[in-house]
């Protein structure tokens, strides 16, 4: 109930989505730099602004977790603070997931993580769009929270193949999606797909899919962006 009702007192957070840019801040020069197309040639700037919001979007999301009380004993006394009663379970989508998700480790720095693969298949158009998952690692995510990690939400079958393969055999408590960019496309997909509870968090709303199933105006391939172009 104390996750529940903080969860539904976090402005901007509505039908179960939290848009971090639609309040001014720092993000938005960070994702102005990811969109920007010059900006961009410089890789490890790139990189660096994924991380730097992942750390931005873990703290949003760390505002709802369930806390405790503890002791802690300074030089001049002890006071009561409230710590993470669960540490979360972190599962990046690889490749691109990789520099979102050092931002989120920086801030939940004794989570436990997972990593899954999952790559679009040869399409020609968003309708035959296939994703195929080619690995999986994860430690047990029953009765714990999960919190799945992917820079861009474009068509959203990615996300709901990984959430099946992840939750096949075990619950979570629950389950929180982090993404830079959306698509109202995948938003919808995952509200139509998903059978157990989550919350969505993301840096920006955009417009569309394109007729190839990437988000419009979106920043382009994330991971080739990161890492170089694959084959």
């Amino acid at each position: 109930m104390q996750e529940a009702a903080a969860l539904f007192s976090l402005a901007f957070f509505n039908y179960g989505m939290f848009i971090l840019n639609r309040e001014p801040s720092i993000a938005n020069q960070y994702l102005a730099e990811l969109r920007d197309t010059q900006i961009q040639k410089d890789r490890l700037r790139f990189r660096h602004n994924l991380e730097r919001l992942g750390v931005l979007l873990a703290y949003e999301i760390s505002r709802v977790l369930p806390y405790k009380q503890q002791t802690v004993q300074t030089p001049l006394g002890d006071c009561e603070v409230d710590v993470p009663a669960l540490q979360p379970v972190l599962v990046p989508i690889l490749r691109a997931g990789i520099p979102f998700y050092e931002g989120f480790l920086q801030v939940f720095d004794k989570a436990d993580t997972g990593f899954i693969g999952a790559y679009r298949a040869p399409h020609t158009s968003a309708e035959d769009l296939r994703v195929e998952l080619n690995y999986q690692t994860a430690p047990s995510i029953q009765d714990r929270i999960l919190i799945v990690i992917d820079p861009m939400l474009a068509s959203g079958k990615s996300m709901v193949q990984t959430l099946e393969a992840l939750c096949a055999s075990e619950k979570p408590k629950h389950i929180h999606i982090a993404a830079v960019i959306a698509a109202p496309e995948g938003v919808a997909y995952l509200k139509e797909q998903l059978q157990l509870p989550y919350s969505l968090w993301v840096v920006a709303l955009d417009e569309r899919l394109n007729e190839k199933a990437y988000i419009v105006p979106g920043l382009g391939d994330a991971g080739d962006l990161s890492y170089g172009e694959k084959l």
